[in-house]
């Protein structure tokens, strides 16, 4: 009995799954995306660069608010894997049934 449900859940995970290749290489950008992306650096440059001494509490958490839409808007030009919290759970809950 046990061996047919683990046939199951193998069978059930290898017809949802498909083959990924890693690939070490950077996504192609496009004129436009370099530029962008430049722009976010100086940006974020410029926000670094900045004596915040001297702005109010409302102007700081705007300049938060801002690196962080800024770093949104950049994680995805710069490649890279990413998962969610529900795919990790689901990760580990099958190999915690698998092993």
């Amino acid at each position: 009995m046990k061996k047919k449900i683990y046939f199951v859940l193998a069978a059930f995970i290898l017809a949802f799954t498909a083959p990924t290749f890693a690939n070490d290489a950077k996504p192609t950008l496009t004129s436009l995306m370099e530029i962008r992306l430049q722009q976010i650096e100086s940006r974020v440059l410029e926000i670094k660069a900045m004596d915040k001494s001297d702005l109010g509490r409302t102007e700081r958490k705007a300049l938060r608010q801002e690196l962080v839409s800024l770093k949104k808007e950049a994680a995805p030009m710069n490649g890279g894997v990413y998962l969610s919290v529900g795919a990790i759970i689901i990760i580990i809950l099958l190999l915690i049934l698998i092993l």
